[in-house]
């Protein structure tokens, strides 16, 4: 319920948007004070320009009520210096005078320096990036009894990408320059959630965290950072660069979502070749009990607990073979009662694409967008995991194709262009209505299976 803007002021339209829909959100300008963090940096114009742009990111947005926080910058190497406090309590007071009603922190991630130089101390709210393993130490050092996570996790993830074994590891990288989604791999610097969500359930003095990141983007593709082409996105998000989600996702839905219910099986169950083999199973649920099926035969049930930190939020089955079927799960209350169940099917042969929109109305306005998920399926609708086929696309009537992407972090295909290859199965292409009312017909072709089609209607 909160965005963390980084590491530059938001546009307007943002910041109305978060009014609207009840986010709240940290906003803040600089990734670089006076001591250079790169070449054409930010510290050429710091001592001429600082306070007049922290001035109009204030006076642009101090009336907007999303607004909770200011951060006054993020990984400074300011931080580290012997009086970059002074730097700091500079830019804090530009926030104090300008709008006494909002506190301010900073995104620090060199602890051993904020701790004695005096600069995390001088902060109305510390606000720590990763680090989750200092976070009781800076509790215990710092006068302000509160400690922000203002970024955390970095888990790396490719949706729909799962390697064997399932271990933890932190800058794994494979042949096929991807990471996998059981959700165990970090960079050298980064976590997994569940590190977080417990600091979060442990200690009354953490206030929250801001997740790097919401969804992947374009640049840092951690862990393949150097000589790793085609490489050019991030996999640190919760959604994929198409908008769908990770497993990832689930994940932190079943911790922060209270009210929905949240049942989730992973991996897919479609692995020819991989017959026998030990092929661990994990649900991610709101609930707090589940018991797994394969094709009929019970492996038992798994609660969470308190025997490691990932047992806390994640329900595990390490120790299943892969068999071709299906797979079950079935979730139990508090009280034991079974309230819901979830099934994956092994998928056939590639039958047909299946075209999903987020909406089936929209405005004439040659603005409106409709965001379109594009599945390669079996005969009876299963999603075929590994299909990465080249999907072409046409629209006809009151509207047009925008853009596509698969969430593949190497993939180089053009946006704008009407076609892109599938990803583990999946993509989204985004339309856009006219201004003219009546009908968009949107059509999906690929070689070996039959064609979507989907209408939608624009008034």
């Amino acid at each position: 319920d909160a965005i963390r803007t980084s590491h530059n002021m938001p546009t307007p339209e943002l910041v109305a948007l978060c009014d609207e829909m009840g986010f709240m959100m940290m906003i803040e300008p600089f990734d670089e004070w006076d001591i250079a963090k790169c070449k054409n940096g930010y510290h050429r114009y710091f001592d001429e320009w600082a306070e007049r742009d922290m001035i109009n990111m204030l006076h642009n947005y101090r009336n907007n009520p999303c607004v909770v926080m200011w951060s006054i910058g993020n990984e400074v190497p300011t931080q580290c210096s012997p009086v970059g406090y002074k730097v700091a309590k500079f830019l804090q007071d530009i926030c104090h005078r300008e709008d006494p009603t909002r506190p301010v922190t900073c995104g620090m991630d060199q602890v051993t320096c904020v701790l004695a130089n005096g600069f995390a101390a001088m902060i109305d709210i510390p606000g720590l990036n990763y680090r989750t393993q200092r976070y009781q130490e800076s509790y215990d050092q710092l006068p302000q009894n509160l400690i922000l996570g203002s970024e955390t996790a970095s888990t790396v993830s490719s949706r729909g990408v799962y390697k064997f074994p399932v271990e933890d590891k932190k800058g794994a990288k494979y042949e096929d320059h991807q990471c996998s989604s059981y959700d165990v791999e970090v960079c050298p610097w980064s976590n997994i959630p569940d590190e977080d969500f417990a600091l979060a359930d442990d200690h009354h003095w953490t206030i929250g965290q801001f997740v790097w990141t919401g969804f992947d983007y374009l640049g840092e593709p951690s862990p393949y950072d150097t000589d790793s082409w085609p490489n050019h996105s991030s996999m640190f998000g919760i959604i994929d660069l198409a908008s769908l989600p990770k497993d990832r996702y689930y994940l932190y839905r079943s911790v922060w979502n209270k009210e929905a219910e949240t049942l989730h099986i992973l991996p897919h169950w479609t692995w020819p070749g991989r017959e026998g083999e030990v092929t661990p199973v994990f649900v991610y649920t709101n609930y707090p009990t589940a018991e797994l099926f394969i094709n009929g035969k019970s492996y038992g049930k798994q609660s969470k607990n308190n025997s490691s930190l990932k047992n806390r939020y994640r329900l595990m089955w390490m120790d299943t073979k892969y068999e071709p079927g299906e797979v079950k799960v079935v979730a139990y209350d508090k009280n034991r009662k079974a309230v819901a169940e979830k099934v994956v099917r092994t998928a056939g042969k590639p039958h047909h694409i299946e075209l999903v929109s987020n909406r089936n109305e929209l405005t004439a306005d040659g603005k409106d967008l409709a965001y379109v998920t594009v599945k390669v399926v079996d005969k009876d609708g299963n999603l075929c995991p590994a299909d990465n086929r080249l999907i072409n696309f046409s629209v006809k009537g009151t509207g047009k194709y925008r853009a596509a992407a698969n969430g593949d972090p190497t993939n180089l295909e053009q946006f704008h262009l009407p076609k892109m290859h599938a990803f583990n199965g999946m993509l989204t292409a985004i339309l856009q209505a006219s201004e003219t009312a009546g009908e968009i017909v949107f059509t999906a072709k690929a070689n070996g299976v039959k064609a979507g089609n989907i209408r939608i209607q624009t008034k």
